[in-house]
């Protein structure tokens, strides 16, 4: 493997889980987030991602990998538009079934996703308008690094094993998502798969593309309103119980 490509992976799978984890638990252990906190952590996201994402094309074009080996291609036009509308429809579904179930547990309102809902997705208007950018930068950067690179690294690297390129690219996507907790991390890992096994069948990465953006922006856009809601519901169960 190239020294530049070693590099690269090694920062992902130690650097950048480790970074991200840090930064997401101060955030996380304080009593609350500030407006200026959440559009400083959006802003230096998508700075932060666009910019090593430069530097994996750069460097990938260095090595004369043809940008259709990385999935920036679309070999089929028929079959991407529908695996992406399967691909985007399955992922809107799940997630908001999943947001409808926020609250049924209450361990789920003072977890990982509660707090994430509560003091780093967007709480008000302009926070929203700032978070489109971030979540079109993180479905875009994340899936050419991981689903594109990587994976395209890892089969390579293995004789051209597609199932090598899928979970090692599903395991280093489910490393940068430490700050999830360990719920955050199987569902992170499961989701991987299914997205580069996606790419592998397309040779694309434009359904995965649309079904991170779905995912990312139905989450942060209904999840800290459900948060808050089942939060009060829980409060006033409490109170009531506590009256009589």
């Amino acid at each position: 493997m190239h020294w530049d490509f070693l590099l690269i992976l090694i920062f992902i799978a130690v650097a950048a889980p480790w970074l991200g984890r840090r930064r997401i638990r101060r955030l996380l252990e304080g009593p609350s987030t500030t407006h200026k906190q959440r559009i400083a952590l959006y802003v230096s996201t998508v700075i932060f991602q666009w910019m090593f994402t430069g530097i994996v094309l750069w460097r990938s074009e260095a090595r004369h990998i043809p940008l259709a080996r990385l999935g920036i291609s679309v070999p089929s036009a028929l079959l991407v538009t529908a695996a992406s509308a399967l691909l985007g429809g399955a992922v809107l579904v799940n997630q908001i079934l999943s947001i409808q179930h926020i609250g049924k547990r209450p361990a789920e309102l003072h977890g990982t996703l509660g707090q994430m809902a509560l003091k780093v997705f967007p709480q008000d208007l302009s926070e929203r308008v700032m978070f489109v950018p971030l979540i079109i930068t993180a479905a875009v950067c994340e899936e050419f690094v991981f689903r594109g690179f990587i994976q395209r690294i890892f089969q390579d690297w293995s004789g051209g094993l597609v199932v090598v390129g899928i979970a090692g690219s599903s395991a280093l996507f489910a490393a940068a998502h430490l700050y999830q907790g360990r719920r955050g991390v199987v569902s992170t890992f499961l989701a991987g798969c299914l997205f580069a096994s996606v790419r592998a069948w397309t040779g694309s990465l434009l359904p995965g593309i649309c079904a991170h953006f779905i995912a990312d922006i139905v989450a942060g856009m209904l999840a800290p309103s459900r948060v808050r809601s089942a939060l009060a519901s829980s409060e006033d169960t409490v109170g009531v119980q506590g009256a009589s």
